[in-house]
């Protein structure tokens, strides 16, 4: 998995090839935090610099760095695989938001949660 996390964010890493640098993008930010690199160790420095700027703005101007999340979201997939996701949702006894949150934190690897 392409992140990092520095002083408990995480951001995304890709490199550009166009301009022959790694680039580091926090999420989950009430705004943008973007920070770039010739290495993974610069990088880190240059996140830590970005990220202090971000929450320094977020301090003055009052708004919650973090961004908060409802815990909902719509998806569209094909209605054949929908059919397929409701009746393996049934034979295993679960509701389809169900059987899909416990999909999803398999796949994530993350603990079950009331949902």
């Amino acid at each position: 998995m392409n992140t990092m996390e520095i002083n408990g964010y995480r951001a995304v890493i890709q490199y550009d090839p166009d301009i022959d640098m790694f680039r580091g993008e926090f999420v989950g930010l009430n705004g943008g935090a973007d920070f770039y690199a010739k290495d993974i160790d610069s990088l880190r420095k240059e996140g830590e610099i970005s990220l202090k700027v971000f929450l320094d703005m977020c301090r003055e101007d009052g708004v919650e760095p973090r961004k908060t999340y409802s815990g909902k979201f719509n998806l569209r997939v094909s209605p054949q695989l929908h059919a397929e996701i409701a009746t393996r949702a049934a034979a295993a006894g679960k509701s389809l938001n169900q059987w899909v949150a416990d999909v999803l934190n398999e796949s994530l690897s993350v603990s079950p949660s009331n949902g």
